[in-house]
């Protein structure tokens, strides 16, 4: 491949050097402090010390609507142990979001990243993504999709080995 222009060839040669630089969070990462991430739509809650469930979301994603009643049952069953679960929504639009926290009424907390600065600063892969965050606030699991029962119990599994670890 040839180029006529050496302005253009540069920039392009810049652009594929930059697009490894941008890698997706994986297990053993620190996740970005979610209180600094411009969350708006509800309260984040406190994680400082706590086993943490971040999901990723979109009220569009068919997947996402789904996994909502599982992640409330995760919540019933593992609030207590001190486990949070923070459900974190992609949509562009405000109504879209309220819309569907109003007909879901999760018993977690819901935020809204309009802007996507935390989806892209995790570059979320897919709808959902979910991220177990161990008592250090590093990624110690990462779940894309929701597969039902399958995903539940990689989930509980994650949820009960992290609380099984001495603080």
């Amino acid at each position: 491949m040839s180029y006529r222009n050496p302005i253009l060839s540069l920039a392009a040669a810049g652009l594929l050097a930059l697009a490894p630089l941008r890698a997706e969070i994986k297990a053993g990462d620190a996740f970005p402090a979610l209180a600094e991430a411009g969350l708006t739509g509800g309260t984040v809650p406190v994680t400082a010390g706590k086993v943490v469930v971040v999901d990723f979301w979109a009220s569009w994603c068919a997947p996402c609507k789904a996994s909502f009643p599982a992640l409330a049952k995760i919540q019933a069953d593992y609030a207590a142990r001190g486990v949070v679960i923070v459900a974190v929504s992609v949509d562009e639009k405000d109504a879209n979001y309220a819309a569907f926290v109003k007909k879901w009424a999760p018993p977690f907390a819901v935020v809204h990243d309009q802007t996507h600065r935390l989806a892209a600063a995790v570059d979320v892969p897919a709808m959902p993504s979910s991220y177990v965050l161990g008592r250090d606030g590093r990624v110690r699991f990462v779940h894309q999709g929701f597969h039902g029962a399958a995903t539940d119990r990689e989930l509980r599994a994650q949820l009960d080995q992290l609380l099984a670890e001495k603080n």
